[in-house]
């Protein structure tokens, strides 16, 4: 499987010594943890918060905790280590569902609106980012400076995804199945427009990882809730049991194997 996006050896040559080589390469390994990781971002935020009866406040305050743990290991990482960056996006990822959560169920904030406030914010991010490095590419971490406009980034992508898949599901009343199958579709096109069309690959990247989003919630949500609400009712618990497992499992494999490390001369 090739990358998802290619870069070439004279670019990263021109980087030097600034090289930090912290994110994974974007082959299929990614893609699939990276739907994995959303879907627990949706059901383990519930089964916290409902299931163990933490409360949303709560439950948001660990998560916090736990995410500036592993923000705080990630940035002293000296190198990719895929086990480090995939539990800070696993905890990202659960930390945006409770920041939606908060608005919408907390706060009584109408997810059109949830969805139209971490729309600008997405979008502001990546402006003040493009404004101060004239990249948007993930393989151009290579400062502090734009290893946080990243998980910024990363932060909002995984909130608006939240609103989206909520806001369509549930207020457009549409059923998670639907909701489901209009983000595969929609990834798919992206897919086919990159591969065969020649897309710009920085801006198919974010498109995807924005759309995996919703993607991932919305499997968790079908898989997790009851028939009565349109799942299939596996629950909170079985859900995240079952994908939790399936990220360990495809992680462990990774660090073992390093397939998703990049090679460093390829890294821009």
């Amino acid at each position: 499987m090739k990358p998802f996006n290619k870069f070439k050896k004279s670019d990263a040559a021109m980087i030097g010594q600034k090289m930090l080589n912290k994110v994974p390469q974007i082959v299929v390994y990614f893609w699939i943890i990276k739907v994995l990781c959303t879907t627990v971002g949706e059901t383990f935020a519930d089964f916290i918060n409902e299931t163990l009866g933490f409360g949303l406040t709560n439950t948001t305050i660990v998560t916090g905790v736990i995410l500036a743990i592993a923000l705080f290991f990630q940035f002293r990482s000296k190198k990719y280590v895929a086990a480090i960056y995939w539990f800070t996006i696993v905890t990202i990822s659960v930390f945006g569902t409770l920041v939606t959560d908060n608005l919408s169920d907390g706060l009584g904030i109408p997810l059109i609106y949830s969805t139209i406030a971490f729309s600008v914010l997405l979008a502001l991010t990546f402006i003040v980012w493009y404004a101060k490095e004239k990249t948007l590419s993930i393989h151009s971490i290579v400062t502090k400076r734009r290893e946080v406009f990243y998980w910024l980034a990363i932060l909002f992508t995984f909130a608006l995804g939240t609103a989206v898949g909520d806001l369509i599901a549930e207020t457009f009343n549409l059923g998670y199945l639907l909701t489901l199958g209009i983000f595969i579709a929609v990834t798919v096109v992206v897919a086919i427009g990159y591969f065969r069309y020649k897309w710009n690959p920085v801006l198919s990247f974010w498109i995807a990882y924005i759309l995996t989003r919703p993607l991932g919630a919305s499997i968790g949500d079908y898989l997790s809730q009851a028939r009565t609400d349109g799942g299939i009712g596996l629950g909170t618990t079985g859900t995240s049991i079952i994908f939790l497992t399936a990220i360990l499992g495809t992680v462990t494999y990774l660090s073992m194997t390093k397939k998703d490390a990049m090679i460093q001369e390829e890294v821009v």
